[in-house]
């Protein structure tokens, strides 16, 4: 006879995880022999690069390897980063107390709040988001108040909603932005510094996308304002950029006494990356900046593709400006976004995100993940014009 298992309370709170359900969708799909294009989830389509591949080998054969890493892991890494970010920031970083290596941006995003977020504190959460900031927080035992994010404000918070919230222990946001594609100013980000210091409010900036950006303006990192490492800590990712989503290598960096606190965490939970993973990491960081601009490019491309096609089908659509995502308001004929999800996939065999499912105030949006071939961008929108007739 099965043991009666009573789940946490925390478990309790939160929803199926978004992506598996889509995942589960996808697979049926397939199953029943359907010719699926998956704009769903945002997982890149090509390949790892060669040269960290590579590096990869090498360091798997390296017997110095094959142990637990333990702390902040390879030095080499830690200076790495720090060289990088000064080049693209211009914001110098200490590789010992600022920078600390992670088992991917998720990972350490999900171990923060454990580090300064007691039971029935307040983190402010822009809306719609990623929904792995809510279960992070919902694990931490803090209560979560929603800043929803409105086209009419380019999908940033108000820094008066900001200003007016009480008894606030944290901010989390994410820009470019994860489902909007939205991007932040640095004005943006020197407000949010100037009152989060005036309010002790810890903010914690994900820059997953930094290097995913149109058009060849870059997104700024919220460390470049006077000020930031006061009060910030920023995470980010080896994922998008170089296409290593399933390697699992990030990095957090800012304040020193964030940055000590989640290691201590970590240090108590995991027992940090695999070694060879990141001398991947130090060579990826290597890679020839053409090779970067050549993902722009690539996405960009796809980006044009799908918004000049779905305009030319009567979709009124904005751009993105950032991350590999369209954020596109849901056509009249349908009622919300589940509805028209469902339509896409049981009409069109096209997955998309529906808004709702990064919460309240992603409904009435759909989000589209630019990872897959132009061609068959062309062929989604051909399929979606018999949809929305």
């Amino acid at each position: 006879m099965a043991v009666q298992v009573e789940l946490s309370e925390r478990l309790k709170q939160l929803p199926p995880y978004l992506f598996l359900e889509i995942d589960k969708a996808k697979r049926a799909a397939i199953a029943e022999g359907r010719d699926v294009i998956n704009l769903g989830v945002g997982d890149p389509d090509q390949a790892t690069h060669p040269v960290i591949m590579d590096a990869m080998k090498k360091a798997i054969d390296d017997p110095a390897n094959h142990h637990y890493p333990f702390d902040a892991g390879v030095p080499q890494l830690r200076t790495e980063i720090a060289k990088w970010f000064t080049g693209r920031f211009g914001v110098d970083l200490d590789p010992v107390s600022e920078i600390y290596p992670l088992i991917g941006s998720k990972e350490g995003l999900a171990h923060f709040p454990l580090a300064v977020i007691n039971p029935g504190e307040k983190v402010l959460l822009t809306e719609p988001a990623y929904p792995a900031y809510q279960a992070a927080v919902t694990f931490a035992g803090g209560k979560i108040q929603y800043l929803p994010l409105k086209a009419s404000n380019d999908f940033l918070p108000k820094i008066s909603d900001i200003v007016e919230s009480k008894n606030v222990k944290a901010i989390i946001v994410c820009y470019p932005n994860n489902p909007t594609a939205a991007v932040a100013t640095k004005q943006f980000y020197t407000d949010l510094v100037r009152v989060c210091i005036e309010k002790n409010i810890i903010i914690v900036s994900d820059l997953a996308y930094s290097e995913v950006y149109y058009d060849g303006i870059k997104p700024p990192s919220i460390l470049e304002v006077s000020g930031a490492k006061d009060i910030a800590i920023e995470f980010h990712s080896f994922s998008k950029t170089y296409y290593m989503t399933g390697w699992r290598l990030g990095w957090a960096c800012g304040n020193t006494t964030l940055i000590a606190a989640l290691a201590k965490v970590k240090s108590n939970v995991d027992s940090g990356v695999f070694n060879a993973i990141q001398h991947a990491g130090i060579a990826a960081l290597h890679i020839d900046k053409v090779e970067i601009e050549d993902m722009r490019i690539c996405y960009q491309e796809r980006r044009d593709a799908l918004i000049n096609g779905l305009r030319s089908i009567g979709w009124k659509i904005d751009p993105p400006k950032g991350a590999f995502y369209v954020w596109a308001k849901i056509p009249s004929k349908f009622t919300d976004s589940m509805a028209c999800s469902k339509a896409f996939l049981d009409e069109a065999n096209i997955i998309v995100t529906p808004g709702v499912g990064f919460g309240k105030s992603g409904e009435g949006y759909v989000r589209m993940a630019l990872t897959v071939p132009v061609e068959r961008i062309h062929e989604a929108v051909q399929r979606l014009s018999k949809v929305l007739v």
